[in-house]
Parts: C-alpha cells; structure tokens; sequence
C-alpha cells in the first residue's frame, strides 16, 4: 500500500475543489498542504468556492499569498445590498476585488493562468451545470460563486449563470475518466443547500481519491472569524492525511 502522498506523486493528476458556501478558507488549507509536500495539479477543477480558491491559484497566486488575501478579507470588501432583482447583493464589490487579484496582476484570462484551471457554473436557462475553461478568468469564477438570491445571476450574452454548486457541487462535468483526480469534498451544510436536490459523495474510483475533513466550522458573511480556524484545521488534517496510508 502506499501513501496518499505517494499515489498523488506517481503521475500528474488534477484537483478538483467542490462547493461549499464559505468553503474557500477550507480549500486554501488544502493547497497550502499540498504546496508544502511539493505536490502541484496539473490541472484545477473548482465549484462556488472551490471556483474561488482554486482559481485564484491556478493564476499564480501562491497558497501562503490566497490564505494572506482569505485571512484580510472583510464584509465590506463583497457586501453591496441593492434592490432585490434576484439577490440580495449586486456583486460589484466581489467583482472589484476579483479584477484586483487576477486582471491588476496581468492574469486575466484562463489562458494566461501557469495551471490549467476550469471553472463550473450552472446555466439557468438550460438547466445543467457548465464547465468554463476560456475566455475572461474573473467574471467566470464570480458566476460560479453567485449563490441564488444571495447574489445576482450573472450575464454571460444569451447564458444566465448561477452558482456550480446548484446542479454539480463536485464539478464532475468537467472531469473525464481518464484523469487522475483528488478531489476536496465539502460536504453540505448550509441552510442554503438544503434548498437543492441533494447530491450524494461520489462514489469512489481506482483513478479518484477524496479528501473530506470533518468538523470544520462553519464560516459565513457573519462569521468571518471562523475563516482562519477553518483553514488551519484543513491544513493540519491534509498535512497528516497525505502521510496516511491510501486504502486499496
């Protein structure tokens, strides 16, 4: 048997980062462990939250640089309430800062990120979940992070867009069965989430490997506090979860 570590180490392989409402401080935990063992994807699939850390890094944005970001963020820096036409918040300050951290810095594409990077968004109009791999990097991972009526859909031309996590929390549409994956799960559990179709772990494969932490806190726009505890619990449990013995 070998280590998880060892598994991810034998070939290239991607990472996928699920939804999960706040779940980015969680998610940046992870790569911080991954980047401290000289583990690098080669490719990052990320969902809502895992749109936002996975994105950002697959800019270039080193794990140390993402977790100094996550750990000043504050309410102001996303929280614009307007009328409520289909959400509470307008999303033009979450859109600042995003162009702030990948069009300031000259990555504002997904073709210019160094680490591939696909982001999955659900279309409205079409009912499905979509990936989104080309074109402008930051307006593509606030769709996938617009939570229905907490942010507006956004436009993409004739596409409503909404949040990945409402029909693809894992970003399974943009895996293919020939990679290898590991994937951060973020179970659900928000009030929120309790509002979809539930969507069971998936079931595990001989090229998939899964990473899920237990007893994470919960962090929300009021409970920003918990976004560092959050992400050092994940890094801790990723940091001894590498080292453990992968089952068979």
């Amino acid at each position: 048997m070998s280590s998880h570590h060892e598994w991810l180490a034998e070939a290239p392989f991607t990472l996928a980062l699920s939804a999960g409402f706040f779940g980015f401080f969680a998610h940046t935990g992870v790569l911080l462990a991954l980047e401290e063992a000289g583990l690098r994807p080669t490719r990052v699939v990320g969902v809502s939250a895992g749109a936002l850390a996975g994105g950002l890094w697959a800019s270039g944005l080193a794990a140390k640089e993402l977790a100094q970001e996550l750990l000043a963020l504050r309410r102001a820096d996303f929280w614009d309430p307007g009328l409520p036409l289909g959400g509470l918040l307008r999303g033009e300050r979450f859109a600042r800062k995003l162009a702030s951290l990948t069009d300031d810095r000259g990555v504002g594409s997904f073709e210019a990120c160094p680490t591939r990077f696909a982001a999955v968004v659900h279309d409205l109009l079409r009912r499905r979940p979509e990936s989104i791999a080309r074109g402008r990097l930051a307006p593509a991972i606030q769709a996938s992070c617009t939570v229905p009526l907490m942010f507006r859909p956004r436009l993409d031309g004739l596409r409503v867009l909404v949040d990945g996590g409402v029909s693809d929390r894992w970003g399974l549409c943009a895996l293919t069965s020939a990679e290898r994956v590991l994937m951060h799960a973020l179970p659900s559990s928000s009030a929120h989430s309790r509002l979809l179709p539930a969507q069971p772990l998936p079931a595990q494969a001989a090229k998939r490997t899964m990473l899920v932490i237990p007893e994470l806190p919960r962090v929300t726009p009021f409970a920003l506090e918990m976004g560092p505890v959050a992400l050092g619990r994940a890094y801790e449990y990723a940091s001894r979860w590498l080292a453990a013995q992968r089952p068979r």
